[in-house]
């Protein structure tokens, strides 16, 4: 029997789901339910093949846990040691060089020197730094945001340098992002399983959050089949199995604003009765996908494009014109 986890926190409305549709499809040999931990002992299996992570960017025991779980041969959704590695600075590099439109955008130094470092720490790093440089390049108004994430905490818009200088005091000892704003047309959010099914929803930021994803436009057939193309380069690329990425249309052209959601919003009061239904189906089929595939013993994590690239010292300067294989994919 091969069995398909689920680990979560609070939240109820997706898993119980989850659980659900994967039990109804009858597969032979496979089973959904609630991961259950009673102990984590070192290079121990797990008794899952697959397990859908949803909380473990809250809670480190978690984390660990589903590390060694990974090293001992389940198919953890998402990658966990790909997502201890990853943040929204690395991911706005990358998607420069595979050719995906992203705001102009510059990583800061904390304002307070971090804990347990000192001056003497940081002196490879110019003071001031090169601030007319930096506010030419990204122009105003832009945003402030931390660059590991965290929602739409401490995030800022800045209308000048004096309202930066003012509001990066307040940052403490978080590492910033600052970023063009993109004056936007229409803003769609993408969910991506698997690197190939994706699901595109309208979506208005600027509304308050029960009325977000109530919108009045939908995409052209040309600009769907571009986000369903941004949507799959940015995860193969990552390797995430599960994610949203949020497009912002600028003159006919999306950009990819956020794009590091792995743990992404499937609650059904939040994103509405169609899409929710759509991630829980999908979600479902996917890893029953990955509890087929499984090999026991075996690593069996997506690793994305770019580790694998890496391993291998191929240059991501070649690739942005290249083609996406989604041989099963289908755009919704």
């Amino acid at each position: 029997m091969k069995k398909i986890g689920i680990l979560f926190g609070r939240e109820r409305t997706f898993p119980m789901a989850f659980i659900e549709r994967v039990n109804s499809r009858n597969t032979p040999d496979i089973i959904a339910e609630p991961v259950h931990i009673d102990k984590v002992i070192q290079g121990a299996a797990a008794e899952y093949d697959v397990i859908i992570d949803r909380i473990s960017q809250d809670v480190p025991f978690y984390r660990s846990f589903l590390k060694n779980a990974a090293i001992c041969g389940t198919a953890v959704i998402n990658n966990p040691f790909w997502w201890s590695a990853d943040e929204k600075f690395f991911n706005n590099c990358l998607a420069v060089q595979i050719g995906v439109p992203v705001p102009k955008t510059v990583i800061l130094p904390s304002y307070e020197l971090p804990a347990e470092t000192s001056a003497e720490s940081f002196a490879n790093l110019a003071y001031p730094l090169d601030w007319s440089t930096i506010f030419s390049y990204v122009g105003f108004p832009a945003y402030m945001k931390p660059f590991a994430g965290g929602g739409w905490k401490n995030v800022y818009k800045l209308h000048n340098r004096e309202e930066f200088f003012r509001i990066h005091k307040e940052t403490g000892q978080l590492v910033m992002l600052l970023q063009e704003e993109i004056v936007f047309e229409q803003y769609y959010r993408c969910y991506c399983i698997g690197g190939k099914y994706v699901h595109i929803m309208p979506y208005e930021p600027r509304n308050p959050h029960h009325l977000r994803y109530k919108c009045d436009f939908t995409p052209s057939p040309e600009l769907a089949h571009q986000m369903h193309d941004i949507v799959c380069r940015i995860n193969q690329f990552l390797g995430y199995d599960f994610n949203t990425v949020e497009l912002a249309v600028r003159d006919g052209v999306p950009y990819a604003i956020d794009f590091c959601n792995p743990a992404p919003d499937a609650d059904r009061p939040s994103v509405g009765d169609d899409n929710f239904e759509w991630v829980v189906d999908t979600a479902a089929t996917y890893a029953i996908e990955r509890a087929l595939m499984h090999d026991p013993g075996r690593d069996n994590l997506t690793w994305g494009e770019f580790t694998k690239r890496s391993v291998h010292r191929m240059p991501l300067g070649e690739i942005k014109n290249e083609e996406l294989v989604t041989e099963t994919g289908r755009i919704d």
